[in-house]
This record gives C-alpha cells, structure tokens and sequence, in this order.
C-alpha cells in the first residue's frame, strides 16, 4: 500500500525545533571560548546559511520558491506500508517507511545539497567558484555535485579512504557527475599530511576528511564549506522528509507510535522526528540507531568537542567519541563519524529520545530479510533502523501490541550490491569500537567554555 499526498503538495516551510525544544540550547563556539557570530561563520559559509544556523526564533522559516520549484520535481517523496515484511515477521505491528531514494541523486542528502547549492549560486557571494566537503561512502557527495551542476558551479569532494578504495562506485558516479574526489587522508593539505605522517595506512574517517575539506574552505576565498549533516540547518533542509510523513500519515488515519531512523551525524533522523516531535504527548517514541563501531551516543560523552579531526571547525555541543578518534572500518561509511547533531544530542541528553546500537552483522541481517519481503535492497545506513524495526516489530508480537512503526529508508543501494554480496559470502565481520581508543580520544577534548 502507498499512502501519499498529491503530488504538488510539498512544504513551503522547513521547520525549526529550537522554539519547541523547551529549554536553552547553545550556538557553537570558537576555539576561544566565545560563541560564535554572524562574521566568524560567514568566511566558509554564505550568508542564508549562517542565519538558519544561528536562528533561535522562527518556528516556520519559509523555502525560497525557485528551491521549492526544485523540490517538488520529485517531492512529496512516498511513504508506504511494508506489508510482507509485517507478514515475514508474524507481527500484528504495522510498519511504514519514508523512501527517499527517488531524488535526482537517489538520496535524502540531495535535500540540503540542493539548499546550500541555491544559496551559494544566489545570495550574492562574490566570488564563490565552488563547494568543498567531506563524503563517507559518497551518497553525499554526489548529491552535492548534481546540486551544483544545477546552479553552475563546481564541487570538490573529499572521501574517507575506505570507502574511496572499497566503494568505487561511489567515488565513481561523484566524478561522473562532475565532483573531484580527493582520497582523504591526502596529502594535499596540511590536516592531510600530519595524519598520513601518524599513520600512512590511516582508512581515515568523516572527521578527517571534514578537516581536509574545512581547511581548503577557509585558506580559498573562491570556497565555501557545505555541511552535509550534524549542523542545524542541515537537519532543517531535511524536516522535509518528517512534514512530508506527518500528513502523510494523517492522510491515512495513522498516528505513529515509533519513529525509528539510523544516525551517523544525525540529519536524516532529525530529519523525520523532528516534525513529529509535537506529538509526543500523545506517546510517540523515537529511537535513534547507531553502529557499535561508532557508539556515539550510547558510550560517548556529552560536550564541546571539534565537529572534525583537526580542530579547524567550530566547537559544538554534542554527545562525541572524541574528535581525534578513527573509528574501525565498516561498510556504512557514515556511520563512521565521532559526533552526533548537538540538537540531537541535547534532545538525548534530556531523554527525549532514545538510542539503539548494533553490530554491521546485525544491520545487515535485517536487512536482507527486509529486501527479500519487500523487494528493496536497502542501503547499509537504513540497515541499522531496520534492524530495530524488526526488534520492535518482535516485541510487539510477544506483547500482543498493534503499534505504528515508522521509519527513514534513506537512500537507494545503486553503489552497495557488492556491500551484501560480501556479507552473504561470509566476508563481513563485526567490529567494535575499541574503549580505550575511545576513552583516549575524549581525554584530549578541548578545554570546555562556561557557556
């Protein structure tokens, strides 16, 4: 069954918890301590940006309409119910998902990439030639670079080496569609070469290759950093999905009683809950899943910490494995970062949500018994929210509960058959994030403002 809204039906507005959060939440900090201003993010950002990411206020800020003529291209994205899955699983639960898998570059990043690609090409910053940023397993970055194909300008992509050497096809259709993809550590920059010179084999990590990006932005005037998750108007551009699902599910005589979605940064969760976060006093529970590779919110600490490797970018409060911290390879690249949305993060802080955390084994798993009940090969980042979709599907079968399961399916798997061809193969293993790598990563967090 699909349940959608026709087809012209696509927010006007994105939507902005912080009013609703209800109690303080920082902006970001630089490295002296203070909070940070207009002037000191506007060098690596453009102007739109660094107002959505300092607004404190408005609940309803509105979606330009030539982005919004873009959006609704292929936007209201569908949402449908999983039916054999529900049958695979003998479950009297009933489970829908967000399929984002159908934009021009088969990802929900394409929604904030679209975003920042806009306000670059149009918010009157002279001499912005291009974008630079970081990708994981390269979903990112090519929604970046059909972004800026749209708006006439380039893109320079800096991709975690793992994945730059296991997930060709990722760094492959990036530079067919016209980014450069640099293999991060590199030693193009000085970020690069001190960690090859620490560790010539290093596989890199998200944060690594956000510093590379971040000091390319800020020592080029021609640059600006685009942010494809973690900060605040990322996970604002991504309220789309949420707004899309919230009607969606009230067009069809549904009211969710999980909200389920994996986190590596955070933006594709905020994403979808965020806009059903004012529901919950009707009891709704959200359930935010990571990797036991990278367990951010469940054995991190929560604090300032650096949202890259080198300590270029701005500081945030957010639940961290430590800046420094590399965490062991997996096939989900970017579940591979040491830091959570600090909006995220505050919300779990305050037990507002919850977190889940599996092994890649277990992810995939689910996964597979997923695709062969439904017929979508799901990405190993949705993986994990399956994962504990069929936990909650299970329980509610032993408890004789009929509950609404709702979750995030973010991406479609174009660049991952060779993900689950290796693990039907046996050649996936588990990995866990090491304690007293962790425990030393969080060592070296820097000195923390008063703030």
């Amino acid at each position: 069954m699909r349940v959608a809204t026709d087809f012209r039906d696509v927010p006007d507005r994105w939507y902005n918890i912080i009013p609703d959060i209800g109690f303080d939440f920082p902006p970001p900090m630089g490295s002296s301590g203070y909070p940070m201003t207009h002037h000191d993010l506007s060098p690596i950002a453009t102007a739109p940006i660094v107002d959505q990411e300092l607004d404190r206020s408005e609940r309803n800020p509105a979606i330009p309409k030539e982005l919004r003529e873009f959006y609704v291209e292929w936007r209201p994205t569908p949402l449908f119910r999983a039916r054999r899955f529900e049958e695979r699983l003998d479950t009297p639960a009933r489970i829908f998902y967000k399929h984002e898998g159908g934009s021009p570059s088969g990802s929900y990043e394409f929604n904030t990439a679209l975003a920042q690609a806009y306000y670059a090409a149009h918010a009157g910053e002279k001499g912005t030639r291009y974008l630079v940023s970081a990708s994981g397993n390269g979903e990112w970055g090519a929604s970046l670079a059909v972004a800026c194909n749209y708006f006439g300008i380039k893109c320079r992509v800096y991709m975690v080496r793992s994945s730059y050497e296991q997930r060709e096809y990722g760094r492959y259709l990036m530079e067919l569609l016209g980014a450069e993809v640099v293999s991060s550590p590199s030693p193009n920059t000085r970020t690069g070469k001190k960690a090859l010179s620490q560790d010539p084999e290093s596989p890199g990590s998200l944060g690594m290759a956000l510093s590379e990006a971040f000091e390319e932005a800020t020592t080029r005037d021609e640059a600006k950093f685009a942010w494809g998750t973690l900060m605040n108007h990322v996970v604002l551009h991504q309220t789309l999905i949420g707004l899309e699902a919230r009607d969606q599910l009230r067009h069809g005589g549904v009211r969710p009683d999980l909200c389920i979605a994996a986190v590596g940064g955070g933006s594709g969760f905020g994403g979808l809950a965020f806009p059903l976060y004012r529901d919950r006093k009707s009891g709704i529970r959200f359930i935010a899943v990571e990797s036991a590779a990278a367990p951010t919110l469940t054995k991190g600490r929560y604090g300032w910490d650096y949202a890259d490797w080198g300590g270029l970018a701005p500081m945030l409060r957010m639940y961290t494995l430590g800046h420094s911290f590399v965490p062991p390879d997996i096939r989900a690249g970017s579940m591979r970062y040491h830091g959570i949305s600090p909006l995220i993060s505050a919300l779990y802080r305050e037990k507002r949500i919850e977190a889940r955390t599996y092994t890649q084994r277990q992810a995939f798993e689910a996964a597979v018994a997923f695709a062969r009940a439904e017929g979508f090969v799901p990405s190993p980042e949705s993986s994990y929210a399956i994962k504990a979709v069929l936990d909650e599907a299970v329980a509610c079968k032993d408890r004789g509960e009929r509950k609404n399961i709702l979750f995030l399916l973010s991406t479609n798997t174009n660049l991952d058959v060779a993900v689950f061809k290796d693990f039907l193969e046996g050649a996936v293993e588990d990995k866990h994030a090491p304690m007293d790598k962790i425990d030393e990563a969080i060592s070296s967090l820097p000195a923390q403002p008063s703030v």
